[in-house]
């Protein structure tokens, strides 16, 4: 699957297949696009626990990070 990945303030980082990043919660926001990757399931990928990612993004549409841990639930509220 293809993945957007956007920059947040500090060590936040969002996650999403939407190459606008519209989608990414405003209470983090701004966000700056970082890079995009090809993301598999069962395939490591530096920087990212590529499964709950991908979970992530089939429950909620985004994956967010901040300093590397999960804090997508929190981040959505």
């Amino acid at each position: 699957m293809q993945v957007h990945i956007f920059r947040g303030p500090g060590r936040v980082f969002g996650f999403t297949t939407q190459s606008s990043g519209a989608n990414l919660p405003a209470r983090h926001a701004p966000w700056v696009a970082f890079k995009t990757v090809e993301l598999r399931s069962g395939e490591r990928t530096p920087g990212v626990d590529t499964d709950d990612c991908l979970r992530d993004l089939e429950t909620y549409g985004v994956h967010v990070t901040d300093a590397h841990v999960r804090i997508t639930e929190e981040a959505i509220r």
